[in-house]
């Protein structure tokens, strides 16, 4: 009979524990005993995975040839994508007590007919909005202060039987009124809009100029206010568009310029809440037209 393999037994050899200790059998542990990972030999009772966690079929690791396995949750729902909670929208609205975190401001439904002729198909309207009427206060002034300036220049030069000099007061007045009309008429043709993939500004009564820039292109955005504009909600949004100069790039006298920011830079950040919550808007509106 052969010596067991191995070196001989030396009681003093300070390994003897680690061997005995590695080479020694793991024991079965039954399930009743404690907890564990999963029934079975040398396991306990214990949590399993839950039923909507599977192994699904991943990229293999990075350099080798061979598939791995990744985590997936429902791998026979595919892709889904991403969804806006009500939680998201309620901060978009105003609560019971007329409050909110921000103001929103209101969208026509469809485009006036003076705006709908410069968007395409495809393009979803967002709103169009007039300057201010701080723009107008200019040429209001001027038609106020002509008309008594000349008003009273026509009655003293009436009364010194001066005709030649009163009839050119009175045209004179009338041109000035004429001046003011065409600007109220400029003011009133003269549009900001907004669609989901660029901003523009559509202006001129006889002669047209349309200026746009995409909204891929926007690189810096801001508006400024002055006191006065502070005052009466109004302010000058400054585009930049990749350092490079372009046709509409100062828009002055827009009004609810803070407002009207927060609409601009919700649509380049964030085109699915807008699309969610014009959607839940017009459900709204659906629902309250079959009521």
């Amino acid at each position: 009979m052969g010596s067991p393999a191995g070196p001989p037994f030396d009681p003093d050899d300070p390994d003897r524990e680690r061997r005995e200790r590695d080479t020694e059998p793991i024991p079965r542990i039954d399930p009743d005993d404690g907890p564990g990972y999963g029934p079975g030999p040398g396991y306990g009772d214990g949590p399993s995975l839950s039923d909507d966690v599977a192994f699904g079929d991943g990229p293999g690791y990075a350099g080798e040839g061979r598939s791995g396995r990744a985590w997936i949750r429902d791998p026979e729902g595919g892709h889904q994508p991403p969804q806006i909670s009500e939680d998201e929208l309620a901060g978009l609205r105003a609560d019971a007590s007329g409050m909110s975190p921000r103001r929103v401001l209101p969208l026509e439904d469809e485009p006036s007919s003076l705006v709908a002729r410069y968007l395409f198909p495809t393009e979803r309207y967002r709103g169009e909005w007039k300057r201010h009427w701080i723009h107008l206060a200019t040429p209001i002034l001027i038609g106020i202060a002509a008309t008594f300036v000349l008003g009273y220049l026509s009655g003293f030069l009436a009364g010194r039987n001066v005709g030649a000099l009163t009839t050119v007061a009175v045209l004179l007045w009338f041109a000035v009124m004429a001046w003011v009309a065409w600007r109220v008429g400029d003011w009133w043709y003269d549009r900001f809009i907004l669609t989901n993939k660029r901003v523009m500004v559509v202006s001129g009564i006889i002669t047209r100029r349309v200026a746009m820039m995409p909204l891929v292109r926007v690189t810096d955005m801001k508006y400024e206010q002055s006191p006065t504009g502070r005052a009466l909600n109004y302010g000058t949004f400054v585009l930049e568009s990749a350092g490079q100069d372009q046709a509409l790039r100062e828009v002055k006298n827009l009004p609810n310029p803070n407002e009207l920011y927060l609409r601009v830079v919700e649509e380049m950040y964030e085109p699915q809440a807008v699309e969610a919550r014009l959607g839940k808007e017009a459900d709204e509106a659906k629902a309250d037209d079959g009521a």
